[in-house]
């Protein structure tokens, strides 16, 4: 804590459950700054337990911005996500999240993607719910695809669309993008690098605290909605709750099916910190936060 700059923005990326959230409020409360989410899911207001999402009573102790503000049903995307962030720089932030994609945008810039038309996006939907990612896969250009993260089909389905819409490649608009809003020689950047046997252990507990804490209510309430094609259904967890829910399996597999998806998650979220965050300042956690 020291040694992080009580000037410029932090910025905190790190795993799933790799404790984030707890060195924000610390920053927070020491600098008087405003917690600022960079995380995809935790912007979605159904969910709160099964993301991780700030308590009621951290909110209410400490200014947050940006966290449960989407409906279900409403656009979101990066280039909202980073407008938004525009208007609350007038303050000191601490941006935390394990969202890679939200901290390149912020810290490189963002390409000004043409919207992508109805119908090459109805036809990207329509590969992907097939089972055809690896078809979208194959089809992207090599700089893109060597900057894509080739195991989330949501991400390869965009790369897809924006090549089948404009005819170039997503790397291409990226090479022509928006200058950055914080570059990275103005900001303090943190990336979390915790010992895999030490992140497995806490995403176990923290599922059971999950459950105890009412996330298969949480996933019972949004149930009547369900659309797993959806953004804001891919909640790490509700899935497989969904299907205890339905009767397709026992909360015991549906728990084990969760925790090794999170694992999974987090795995990706790694390789993508190594290979797009060299020059941020790894820090190693030694405790769990409480």
């Amino acid at each position: 804590m020291k040694q992080i700059s009580r000037e410029k923005p932090v910025l905190i990326a790190g795993p799933t459950a790799s404790g984030k959230s707890a060195l924000a409020l610390d920053l927070a409360a020491r600098d008087g700054r405003v917690i600022v989410n960079a995380d995809a899911l935790q912007v979605y207001r159904d969910w709160r337990v099964l993301t991780a999402r700030p308590s009621p009573a951290e909110e209410a102790a400490l200014p947050h911005a940006l966290y449960g503000h989407v409906g279900r049903d409403e656009d979101y995307s990066v280039g909202t996500w980073l407008r938004q962030v525009a208007g609350l720089l007038d303050r000191p932030v601490v941006i935390v999240g394990g969202t890679g994609l939200y901290f390149s945008a912020l810290t490189e810039g963002l390409a000004e993607v043409p919207a992508i038309p109805p119908q090459v996006r109805a036809e990207a939907d329509a590969l992907r719910l097939s089972g055809q990612v690896d078809v979208m896969r194959a089809a992207l250009d090599a700089a893109t695809a060597h900057k894509t993260d080739l195991l989330n089909p949501a991400r390869v389905q965009r790369a897809w669309e924006v090549l089948r819409a404009t005819g170039r490649g997503l790397s291409d608009w990226q090479a022509v993008g928006a200058p950055p809003l914080l570059p990275l020689d103005q900001v303090e950047a943190l990336v979390l690098c915790p010992a895999v046997p030490w992140l497995d252990d806490r995403i176990s507990r923290r599922f059971a605290l999950m459950l105890a804490a009412g996330a298969l209510d949480e996933v019972r309430t949004a149930m009547p909605h369900w659309q797993p094609d959806r953004p804001w259904a891919r909640a790490i967890g509700a899935p497989e709750l969904v299907a205890h829910l339905r009767g397709a399996m026992s909360l015991e597999a549906a728990t084990v099916a969760a925790i090794l998806a999170s694992r999974q998650y987090a795995k990706r979220q790694r390789t993508w910190f190594r290979s797009r965050m060299k020059d941020w300042h790894p820090v190693v956690p030694s405790v769990v936060p409480g």
